[in-house]
């Protein structure tokens, strides 16, 4: 039935299911597995996980018939065309940050099977399929009622995937962190967002980016103050300083899957809602967040690598926080292109879209392996790594493949070609010191990309560091015959290292696939 406000405007609108389907049906799977959870023996568990799978990739499925890029709902029922404010808009942006989204997950439920059994198999399986629908929403939002909603629906679930193991004092620690700084961050966005509402009467993207144009007085300084804690919220889901520091103790305490999703999917989030945000909503104001932007690129990609080099080889989890430091600068380098929309317009976007896709694939990669070594050897070392190819030379291989994929050296030539694509863009926008920044970071890491890599290959340790790791943790442990990888993790590193490859043998293919505009 429709009810009629008058004789021209309907008040009852249809929804376009089709756009709205990739999240709902990760959404529908998730209920259906919590009540499965109630009913099924603990020996049939494992069919969680395969309901788990078969929903990532049905909703991944949904995404072919959005490839157009014409589909949107939700919509003001005041205006028509191209003026009509939509709240849901399931453009080309969207879709490449879903498949990034949805992907990822599908990744982390193949590194998962082997762990759930130590773990409330349901109760896990639920919060990621939760977490991914929030994180498949986002990029469709167009208003910022619905962004903070998919954020939260995105954050929440993430919280307990961290403090999930209840017996672990360092796992609850870790997500008791990540919860209080991330409702901190929160509550800051939403009072950004009441005076972006205050000063403008509209919460839609677009109108937001016309209104704004015409705030003047008194109310010009409550906007910019808007702006600029709405954009705090997101920097702190993206892992920008300075609001990095629940980063490297939350990827340590977290389950390794976990740890693994937040590094993609976690910052997929972030870099999507930022872009959205500031390209979309706020362009009016690019004179405030492109410097602020740019300074805090700087910021992040140098307290990152800065960090990630002062990582010891014998210290518990060092693998981990290695790369919980390296996603941090990896950051850094993904905000490059976003500040510098603020001087060149959105067609620079594409170059955060593409450097997204290739660090999602090889960062997934690295902690697949990291969680392969990690079966054998749980304190996860980075001394644990040496000599991994004598053991598993395929392993060391693709690990070896991914780190240089990071640091933009063939044959990773994915990496390289990502780099230069955002190298590109700060030059082209002008900020040729942001660029040096950028330059003299990537030199930085590559001394502890390198020296990981070299170390897969190394002969096994010197009688003094196995010294220096027995008096770390009691003797050292030795395995003549690694234990058999799981099925599900082989085809996770297999996946992964073979997308790299293809995406390193033609790597304009990312870029075309991303080069996304919001306009």
């Amino acid at each position: 039935m429709t009810i009629a406000a008058d004789s021209t405007t309907s008040l009852v609108q249809s929804v376009d299911w089709l756009a709205i389907a990739p999240p709902v049906v990760v959404a529908t799977v998730a209920l259906a597995i919590l009540v499965a959870d109630l009913f099924l023996p603990e020996e049939r568990k494992p069919l969680l996980g395969w309901a788990t799978i078969a929903g990532l990739v049905a909703s991944l499925a949904l995404l072919v018939p959005l490839r157009d890029g014409n589909h949107a709902t939700f919509c003001l029922t005041t205006a028509t065309g191209a003026d009509q404010a939509c709240s849901y808009t399931a453009d080309h942006f969207a879709l490449i940050i879903q498949v990034l989204v949805l992907g990822g997950a599908l990744l982390t439920a193949l590194l998962s099977f082997g762990d759930t059994r130590r773990l409330p198999a349901g109760e896990f399986w639920f919060l990621l399929l939760s977490s991914a629908a929030g994180a498949a929403l986002l990029p469709a939002a167009r208003d910022l009622a619905t962004l903070v909603v998919a954020l939260e629906v995105a954050s929440l679930p993430a919280f307990a995937l961290v403090g999930i193991k209840r017996d672990d004092r360092r796992s609850s620690e870790a997500a008791l962190k990540f919860f209080l700084s991330s409702v901190v961050a929160t509550a800051v966005m939403l009072l950004g967002v009441s005076f972006v509402y205050a000063t403008t009467g509209t919460l839609h993207l677009t109108e937001l980016a016309t209104r704004l144009d015409d705030v003047a007085g008194p109310l010009a300084t409550l906007a910019m103050t808007g702006v600029a804690l709405t954009l705090v919220g997101f920097a702190f889901k993206t892992a920008a300083a300075p609001f990095h520091f629940w980063v490297p103790d939350t990827y340590v305490g977290a389950p390794l899957p976990v740890a693994a999703y937040l590094s993609v999917v976690g910052k997929a989030v972030g870099f999507s809602g930022l872009i959205l945000v500031t390209v979309i909503g706020f362009p009016s104001y690019a004179d405030v967040w492109g410097p602020a932007l740019a300074v805090v690129a700087a910021l992040t990609m140098t307290i990152g690598n800065v960090a990630a080099l002062r990582q010891t080889a014998t210290r518990a989890r060092s693998a981990v926080r290695l790369l919980a430091w390296s996603s941090v600068a990896q950051a850094g380098y993904l905000l490059v292109p976003i500040a510098s929309a603020a001087y060149t317009g959105d067609e620079q976007i594409g170059s955060t879209v593409a450097y997204a896709l290739m660090y999602g694939v090889v960062n997934l990669g690295a902690f697949a392996v990291a969680a392969l070594v990690a079966r054998t050897k749980p304190d996860n070392r980075l001394s644990d790594y040496r000599g991994l190819y004598a053991t598993r030379p395929l392993a060391a291989l693709a690990m070896g493949f991914f780190l240089l994929c990071l640091a933009g050296l063939p044959p990773g030539i994915i990496g390289l070609f990502a780099k230069v694509t955002v190298f590109s863009s700060a030059v082209d926008a002008g900020l040729g010191w942001l660029a040096v920044v950028m330059a003299v970071n990537v030199v930085i890491a590559l001394y502890y990309y390198l020296q990981w890599t070299a170390a897969l290959f190394r002969g096994p340790g010197e009688p003094e560091e196995a010294a220096a790791l027995a008096g770390a943790a009691g003797p050292a442990r030795t395995l003549s015959v690694p234990m058999a990888a799981p099925v599900s993790l082989t085809a996770a590193i297999a996946l992964t290292a073979a997308v790299g490859i293809v995406l390193s043998g033609a790597p304009q293919l990312v870029l075309r696939f991303a080069g996304v505009t919001l306009f």
